[in-house]
């Protein structure tokens, strides 16, 4: 059996390895196009930054030792051109000299990834413009920071790369302005919690302009200018494009091969395509949302690799099935770690679902041991079947950790409430007795079960006239800020001073994380009165209100169980 392999990094070195580990006999071949058959391509902005000093550290494996390891033939600077489905063989061009040549094949496995978006625009290919795909990208882009110390750069584009490489350029003394055509950073999250990705960026010196769309560039000597929509253009030293990708599907569509989304290389669960002997895996190809089940396209480095050896098991006849993507992802930004997993509300609104969510601001480990940090948790689920629609974390210590026990539940069928019965591991130093993910459990149980109501960020502006706003922390939080409208009663003090609420009207309560208020809640109820409780707590509010949040925990909100 002879296998050829369009595309290495992600998906078609994993097939290629798993396919030798399967069949000692086959004959396997790899063309790619760039300089390099497997690399970190997550790695390259931590290159461009000097976190990862050496270029050797971004190539996972080479020709040699592809084949020394594998017996795998790669072929780097080789551009498969076209395929000839009849024939069973494909074209392919020598990039160094040029020679063109064909090469046979009993099963084609397609991994030609996704190429960056480049919109038409006017002087788009002016110089000192980068993108930023392949290990050539990021050496051109490091050895133009080296050699020119520039003082300014422009990023276009809020996404992973834009920001890991808004990062890396600030980490390096650039003054680096972000801009993003929606009015918000990192699309996986929902606006209130990318907020939180704002404030650091903004504490960190990077400039950004959201909601502003890019028009056109322009060199002035050697500086670019950007012009922008809805404000005056940027000069800079350096522009770099991260708008977005695109499945790199031409080759596949121009052998006839069915196409879905976007234009993406239509693959069955063995990662068949229309044409059996055909198989692609990686970012050029449509996959099922595991929440939704509808077509997506879902650009992620876990999923790549997974689907290479899904097409490699069934090339060697086993039944191998790539069932779905749930959009699993984390990402540094300074300091500070977002994850993101299965559904946003934007996605949830758009696909119909009734849904409910809280959010929690609890600690990264317990609160008496040195060095917790806070962390914002948003969970969303589904009302009625309480299955678990996705979730969204921005902090710092423990974020991916959280991340993928609620991606592990989601992905299992484990209900929302089923979260709080999680036996998951605790030592002072690294959770609480009561982990974050515990107490999402918790208060959606709450929630269903009528204990407690609440109200959100986005209600703050359309709360009833005939209303008590009630902020139940100490004294000296509230004089350090606080929600306009909202009067004083720590939370201590609630019992003794219920004469100073009025029956008669629905109490909205507000606390630093949510905790306190909700213990107010469960008094005022109690005493008759129909309390709401503000989900989120003043860190959430002042993020999206004021652009601020601390980072430190709130040692006030005691320990009391939801």
């Amino acid at each position: 059996m002879k296998v050829v392999i369009v595309g290495g990094v992600a998906g078609g070195a994993s097939a290629a390895a798993r396919l030798r580990r399967l069949n000692e006999e086959a004959q396997i071949a790899v063309f790619e196009r760039s300089g390099y058959v497997s690399y970190a391509n997550c790695g390259l902005p931590y290159y461009v930054g000097g976190e990862i000093a050496e270029r050797e550290a971004l190539t996972l494996q080479t020709p040699a030792s592809f084949r020394a390891r594998f017996n795998i033939d790669v072929r780097v600077r080789h551009e498969v051109t076209s395929i000839d489905r009849a024939r069973k063989c494909v074209r392919v061009r020598d990039l160094e000299s040029g020679r063109e040549f064909e090469e046979t094949y009993d099963k084609l496995v397609l991994s030609p990834g996704a190429r960056p978006v480049v919109p038409p625009l006017p002087g788009i290919d002016g110089k000192n413009i980068f993108t930023l795909r392949t290990v050539e990208d990021a050496l051109r882009i490091r050895a133009f920071v080296d050699a020119n110390r520039p003082a300014a750069a422009t990023v276009v584009g809020g996404g992973f790369i834009g920001l890991e490489m808004a990062e890396n350029l600030a980490g390096r003394g650039v003054r680096v302005t972000l801009v993003e055509k929606m009015e918000q950073l990192l699309s996986p999250l929902d606006a209130d919690m990318a907020a939180f990705v704002h404030a650091k960026f903004r504490a960190a010196g990077v400039a950004l302009r959201l909601g502003c769309g890019v028009t056109g560039f322009e060199q002035d000597g050697a500086q670019v200018v950007t012009h922008v929509e809805n404000g005056p253009a940027l000069k800079a030293d350096l522009v770099v494009l991260a708008i977005g990708v695109a499945p790199d599907s031409g080759l596949a569509r121009d052998a006839g091969l069915k196409t879905g989304a976007r234009g993406s290389i239509l693959v069955d669960e063995h990662m068949r395509t229309s044409d059996p002997d055909i198989y692609a895996v990686g970012d050029a190809v449509q996959v099922t949302n595991g929440v939704t089940g509808q077509p997506a396209l879902i650009a992620l480095a876990g999923p790549a690799n997974k689907q290479g050896r899904v097409a490699a098991d069934n090339i060697c006849g086993l039944d191998s099935v790539y069932r779905a993507s749930w959009g699993s992802s984390v990402v540094k930004l300074f300091d500070m770690t977002a994850a993101s997993t299965g559904l946003n509300e934007r996605a949830a609104k758009a696909t119909g679902l009734d849904y409910g969510k809280v959010v929690l601001s609890p600690a990264s480990h317990a609160s008496y041991y040195p060095g917790g940090k806070a962390m914002t948790m948003k969970v969303l689920y589904e009302k009625g079947s309480l299955r678990i629609l996705g979730a969204q974390i921005a902090g710092f210590d423990g974020v991916d950790k959280r991340i993928d026990v609620l991606a592990t539940a989601m992905q299992s069928g484990l209900s929302a409430i089923g979260l709080k019965d999680l036996d998951l591991a605790y030592a002072p130093p690294y959770s609480s007795a009561k982990d974050p993910v515990n107490m999402a459990g918790f208060m959606i149980e709450n929630l269903e079960t009528g204990k407690v109501k609440q109200f959100h960020y986005e209600d703050m502006d359309s709360l009833p006239e005939n209303i008590t706003r009630l902020d139940v922390r100490t004294p000296a939080e509230y004089a350090i800020g606080h929600a306009e409208g909202f009067v004083n009663i720590p939370v201590d003090e609630l019992r003794a001073r219920l004469a100073e609420i009025d029956p008669a009207r629905p109490v909205y309560v507000m606390c630093q994380s949510a905790l306190r208020s909700y213990i107010a809640c469960r008094i005022l109820s109690q005493h008759g009165y129909d309390c709401y409780n503000f989900s989120g707590g003043y860190r959430f509010y002042e993020a999206n209100r004021n652009d601020r949040f601390r980072e430190d925990v709130n040692t006030s909100c005691g320990a009391s169980a939801r």
